[in-house]
Formats: C-alpha cells, sequence, structure tokens
C-alpha cells in the first residue's frame, strides 16, 4: 500500500526559503574569490532572517538542506569543499542556537550584527580547524589565519547590516519585519 507523505505549511515555508539560499549561493559560487575559501556567504542572510523570524529549527533545516544541495548542484558532493562547508554551516548553527537568545536578554549588545559576525568567525574558525587536521597538516596554515578572520569579520558585519536593516521595524527594509510572514511558534 502506498502512503501519501503530508507536507506541512511549515515544510513549504523551509522550502521556499532554502530555495532562495540556495539560488543566492548558486550565485556566489560563479563569482571568482581572490582567495581560496574566501567568500561572503550572502545565503547566510537568509539563514540569519529566518532564524530571527520563525526559530533555530526551521534555520538548521534551510542552512543544512541549502549546503547539501549547492554541494550536489555544483559537484561538489562529499568533496574536501563539501565537508568544509559542512563544517563551517553546523559550527555556525551551534554558535547561533548559543547567542541566540541574547538577542531577546541582552538586546542593546546582541542583535544580527552581532549573531552574524560570530557565526562567520565560527565557518571560519571550524573550516581552518579541518584543512589543517586534514588537508594541509601543517602549523602553516595558522599564518594565513589573521586574512580569514579578516574576511569573516567583514563579510560577517556586512551581511548582519544587511539583516539589520531587512528586519528593522520602521519599514525601510525591502523585508521589514511587517513584510515578512509572522512566527506561528512561540
Amino acid at each position: 500500500m502506498l502512503h501519501r507523505l503530508s507536507l506541512t505549511p511549515d515544510d513549504h515555508r523551509i522550502a521556499r526559503l532554502t530555495a532562495a539560499a540556495i539560488a543566492i549561493a548558486l550565485v556566489e559560487s560563479a563569482v571568482p574569490s581572490p582567495l581560496p575559501g574566501v567568500k561572503p556567504g550572502l545565503a547566510n542572510i537568509v539563514t540569519l532572517l529566518v532564524l530571527l523570524r520563525y526559530d533555530w529549527t526551521t534555520a538548521a533545516w534551510v542552512t543544512m538542506l541549502r549546503a547539501l544541495a549547492v554541494s550536489l548542484l555544483v559537484g561538489q558532493f562529499l568533496a574536501p569543499g563539501f565537508v568544509l562547508s559542512l563544517g563551517g554551516a553546523m559550527a555556525s548553527l551551534a554558535v547561533l542556537f548559543a547567542f541566540r537568545p541574547l538577542v531577546t536578554q541582552q538586546s542593546q549588545w546582541f542583535g544580527p550584527v552581532s549573531l552574524s559576525i560570530l557565526a562567520a568567525l565560527a565557518h571560519m574558525l571550524t573550516q581552518l580547524v579541518i584543512v589543517r587536521a586534514w588537508l594541509v597538516p601543517s602549523p602553516g596554515v595558522w599564518v594565513l589565519a589573521p586574512v580569514f578572520f579578516g574576511a569573516a569579520l567583514f563579510f560577517g558585519l556586512l551581511n548582519g547590516m544587511i539583516v539589520a536593516w531587512l528586519v528593522q521595524p520602521n519599514g525601510y527594509g525591502v523585508a521589514s519585519n511587517e513584510n515578512l510572514p509572522h512566527n506561528t511558534q512561540s
């Protein structure tokens, strides 16, 4: 007997948000990088928007599905690039999980910009650890760490500022809170 899988509105929302993140990541992957491993991470804007608007679980689904789908679409599945991307994504999600409550508890210090910077730094640190442990077992990897952390700081700041602009309540953002679907979960 064939059972039909029933999809919920949450499943549809996750699919739409993941599709947006995949599209952004694919466009970004086509742009050459001056330094291997350094990309703006624009798809992380979607992750932060989802985290702030819905919840961590939805953001985790979007992020992990994006990492998997993009690696399949660009032919990197199970290649070192996929492992680096997945490791960085998992570290970023762990940081977002840990620091997300501070956005409501300490909103004067924590918001989209600080979350984005912390996630970007965690992503980069994890990628450097994976490179050091697996791909380049030499302490020379750490010589480039300041460059990579500088890039993570810059792009984390940039992406966080974009998210802060998008969620501002005064309606100037393209996707301000009033224009986003309301969170149905408490």
